[in-house]
């Protein structure tokens, strides 16, 4: 069994893997918080059930003092060998990184990339993973990485507008829009947010001369209702990538 473990801004996502499992057929599978950190060693017992840990691969990027507590938080019968850090490389599972520093690249965008690629081999990608931050990037037909964009997550934008400008109100991501121009304060922030993330979207789409659109992350389900173009809704992209990167026998 694989535990894979996807350390992002706002939640640690994790998932157990059988080898050769199907991607995202997960045995098991949770997020919490990271103030939920703690309860994470007896959810993993609970979900391993008494079967054999033989490795984790974990991708942090929410700094040193999550690593450490990720470190002591891996269940005691794994060696500390078998605990791997995901890390951007040059050329990974079918993916080459096309970044001008390969190491500089988000070990999430490239996970995220590689599980893209393994989602649809031979066609060029757009790949969203809409978090806290929102990462569009484009991987080409033949499986490379060329680059992307980063902007505020939905939710960061919206918090923002309402922070910085005054008489303005603090608008949640889950509230629902009307169709049409909005007539209220409300609504007009929330779409302005929704256009924003849709539009640079649609825009890296339509300069790669993209053939598939991937969008994840926990805001992904109130932007892509606002797209223009065929998507594809996938769930914890990133761990997908772990769980492709794990079967990699070069990794």
């Amino acid at each position: 069994m694989m535990l894979l473990i996807d350390a992002g801004n706002t939640r640690i996502k994790w998932a157990l893997a059988e080898p050769g499992a199907a991607l995202g057929a997960w045995l098991a599978w949770g997020a919490v918080p990271h103030a939920g950190l703690a309860g994470l060693p007896q959810a993993w017992r609970a979900a391993l059930a008494g079967r054999p840990l033989r490795g984790a691969l974990l991708a942090n990027v929410a700094g040193a003092a999550l690593r450490a507590g990720l470190e002591r938080a891996l269940p005691a019968e794994l060696a500390p060998h078998a605990a791997r850090w995901f890390a951007s490389v040059p050329q990974l599972a079918g993916l080459r990184n096309g970044y001008r520093n390969p190491a500089q690249l988000g070990c999430d965008r490239f996970a995220a990339a590689i599980g893209a690629r393994a989602l649809a081999p031979g066609r060029a990608i757009i790949v969203a993973n809409c978090g806290t931050a929102t990462t569009i990037d484009a991987i080409t037909a033949d499986g490379r990485f060329l680059g992307g964009m980063i902007l505020p997550g939905l939710g960061l934008m919206a918090s923002a507008l309402a922070r910085h400008t005054a008489q303005l109100p603090h608008i949640g991501q889950d509230v629902a829009l009307p169709a049409g121009f909005a007539d209220n304060t409300d609504d007009a922030i929330l779409s302005g947010c929704l256009a924003a993330q849709a539009g640079a979207i649609e825009r890296a789409f339509a300069a790669h001369g993209a053939a598939a659109c991937l969008i994840s992350g926990g805001a992904a389900p109130f932007i892509a209702p606002s797209l223009s173009l065929p998507y594809r809704f996938v769930e914890n992209i990133v761990l997908i990538g772990l769980q492709a990167a794990a079967e990699d026998a070069s990794w």
